[in-house]
């Protein structure tokens, strides 16, 4: 009995986890912005409009995909370890945008 209440514990914890988006600065701060800043390996940079407009006509489902499955010289997941969709989509949301 006792195992099975650990057990749904962990699985309420993991699930919660999962349930809230982290804060996009805050991922493109630990994540994104090492490369984004300075446009390292022709990754389009943060906070120019023009360079994200053709990609974000692609989509956020689209740009997440790529995310994940790495493109160029940013590997899969990008530099995020612990994002998932919705943490990745507020990262392409806050570093798209002029500012």
């Amino acid at each position: 009995m006792k195992k099975l209440l650990a057990m749904t514990a962990v699985a309420a914890l993991t699930m919660s986890a999962n349930v809230f988006a982290q804060d996009g600065e805050a991922v493109y701060n630990k994540a994104c912005q090492v490369c984004h800043a300075m446009g390292v390996a022709n990754a389009p940079k943060s906070f120019d409009a023009a360079a994200w407009e053709p990609r974000l006509a692609l989509g956020l489902d689209a740009l997440v995909a790529t995310v994940k499955t790495g493109k160029g010289a940013m590997p899969p997941g990008g530099m995020c370890t612990d994002c998932s969709d919705e943490d990745y989509k507020a990262a392409i949301e806050f570093m798209s945008k002029a500012k």
